[in-house]
């Protein structure tokens, strides 16, 4: 790795930076809380050569054949998700910094629901959130709470691996796309056969591997998987409109019979710096599968509106929350909502009741 490129990341890592940015002609960025800023005091990046020096001889001519790439770096003791990817020709590169440690899941300032799913045996649960906020971190951390407190065999299909999980008391069997397994799918036929009792897939992208994870939950796994969708009913529309229609009465039957929570976050601006989670947690009941069932995903919100007793949360919930602890602003609140009229009401909820 070029020594510049090897700065930058280490400037990116001490600084708690979530992500750096290389492009040819421009300076490194890296995004701390949020924001990119320039990595002025080492210069631009006068050519692909620099962002090339992440790949292995191998890797470069995967990237030279199909123009893009997942791959993990690792510089000291710190790992990057990095994809590699072309632009007029040019390789650019963006690097996820990956902590050395999973977080404690009580240290994510995310609802005491979220902790309850890791005493599932089986079920699907799905944690859902635009890219860069924290759907990985929540992830990881679930599952490490579960190799915590009891025995388990747990597999995790990634492209690429990101957390390492080091064993506690479960079994860990990770597997990177490329390195391990040639493709989502036939490393998801293959667990079958590894007596999981959990399963990460670490993102659902076409039909075949989707059908294929609501079959490892069907079977009497605990599955966790992750999709870039906005809110639970997003998430439910999305899942069902990749397969052809007449497909869809099965799959939202299949769907409505495993699926454990939906956990939609974001990560939003807090007073003291930093970011906090804001979520909307969509959890099974017999209302949620009739709604899956009947292809009436509209209703899903009112459902969590009345399901706070079953550990549902809006966001507008979840932010108001934030907003009372002292986490963020009413400004930031008001910000991230998508639902600005149930927001006000929420914030001169808290008004009367300070």
């Amino acid at each position: 790795m070029h020594s510049k490129i090897e700065e930058v990341l280490r400037l990116a890592v001490a600084n708690k930076a979530s992500d750096v940015h290389l492009s040819v002609g421009y300076l490194p960025k890296i995004r701390i809380h949020g924001e990119l800023a320039d990595v002025s005091n080492v210069g631009e990046i006068e050519d692909e050569s620099l962002i090339l020096s992440l790949l292995s001889e191998e890797q470069k001519q995967k990237f030279i054949k199909e123009k893009e790439l997942d791959i993990s770096v690792t510089i000291d003791t710190a790992r990057f998700r990095t994809n590699v990817y072309t632009k007029k020709g040019v390789a650019g590169a963006v690097l996820r910094v990956i902590q050395d440690e999973i977080p404690d899941l009580a240290s994510l300032n995310l609802p005491d629901s979220i902790k309850s799913f890791t005493k599932l045996k089986q079920g699907f649960i799905l944690v859902t959130g635009p890219t860069g906020h924290g759907k990985s971190t929540t992830v990881a951390s679930m599952i490490n709470e579960i190799n915590k407190e009891r025995a388990a065999n747990i597999v995790t299909i990634e492209d690429p691996v990101e957390y390492i999980i080091k064993p506690i008391k479960s079994i860990i069997s990770q597997r990177e796309l490329g390195a391990d397994t040639l493709d989502f799918t036939r490393a998801l036929k293959s667990t079958l056969r590894q007596d999981p009792n959990v399963v990460f897939v670490g993102e659902m992208r076409d039909l075949e591997t989707i059908q294929l994870a609501l079959t490892v939950a069907e079977t009497g796994h605990l599955v966790f998987s992750t999709l870039h969708t906005n809110s639970a009913s997003q998430t439910i529309d999305r899942i069902v409109d990749v397969f052809p229609e007449g497909a869809k009465p099965q799959i939202r039957l299949q769907l409505a019979s495993v699926l454990s929570a939906v956990i939609s976050q974001r990560l939003v601006p807090a007073i003291n710096g930093g970011r906090v989670p804001a979520v909307e947690i969509l959890t099974a009941s017999s209302a949620t599968a009739n709604t899956i069932r009947e292809a009436k995903t509209f209703m899903i919100d009112n459902i969590i509106q009345t399901g706070v007793d079953l550990g549902m949360m809006s966001l507008e919930m979840s932010l108001a929350s934030l907003v009372k602890k002292g986490f963020i602003t009413e400004e930031v609140a008001m910000s991230y909502s998508l639902k600005p009229t149930e927001m006000q009401a929420n914030l001169r909820n808290l008004k009367i009741n300070k």
